[in-house]
C-alpha cells in the first residue's frame, strides 16, 4: 500500500469492518478475463479465517471456481463524502478490506451446515439454526480459505 498510514493490519480492526458490511465481492478469473460477483456472507476469523458464500447449484462462477479457485474478495463500509469548495476538493472516506486465497465447494453435510450457520449469523445475530434436508440437497456453499487480506481507512 503506497500510503502506509491508511494501512489497517490489525486483525481485530479488519473483523470489525468486515462485521459492518452487507455483501463482499469475490474477482474470478476465466482464462485471463475477469469476472467479479457480490455475494452474501459469512466470516469465520480467528484462526478459522475463511469466508462462507452460498448459491445455486448451477452458474458461471461454478464453472470458473472449478477451473480456478483463485480469488480476490473485497469488503468496504462506513462511507461518508467529504464535501470541498471545488469539484476536485471533494472525497470519500471508508474502510476497506481486500485479500486473497482459494475458494472450494463444501460437499460434507456437517460443513455445509456450520458454513450457513455463520453466514446466517452474520445477518440475524442468531445460532440456533435449524435446516430442511431438501434445502442442504439445493444449496451449495463455497468455503474460502483466506491466505492474506489487508485493510484501508480514509
Amino acid at each position: 500500500m503506497r500510503r502506509k498510514e491508511r494501512e489497517i493490519t490489525d486483525i481485530a480492526e479488519i473483523g470489525s469492518i468486515i462485521s459492518r458490511c452487507d455483501v463482499c465481492r469475490i474477482a474470478l478469473s476465466d482464462n485471463n478475463i475477469p469476472y467479479i460477483v457480490t455475494m452474501n456472507f459469512g466470516y469465520a476469523g480467528g484462526s478459522l479465517n475463511k469466508l462462507y458464500f452460498h448459491c445455486a447449484r448451477e452458474g458461471k462462477k461454478l464453472e470458473i471456481i472449478r477451473k480456478n479457485n483463485v480469488v480476490c474478495f473485497q469488503f468496504d463500509t462506513d462511507h461518508k463524502l467529504e464535501e470541498g469548495e471545488n469539484a476536485c476538493d471533494f472525497g470519500m472516506g471508508y474502510r476497506s478490506v481486500v485479500g486473497w486465497g482459494r475458494i472450494e465447494i463444501i460437499t460434507e453435510e456437517e460443513e455445509k451446515m456450520r458454513g450457513l450457520d455463520c453466514i446466517m449469523s452474520h445477518y440475524s445475530d442468531r445460532a440456533d439454526f435449524k435446516y430442511k434436508q431438501d434445502v442442504l440437497n439445493k444449496t451449495i456453499v463455497l468455503r474460502l480459505d483466506i491466505d492474506e487480506m489487508k485493510g484501508k481507512k480514509c
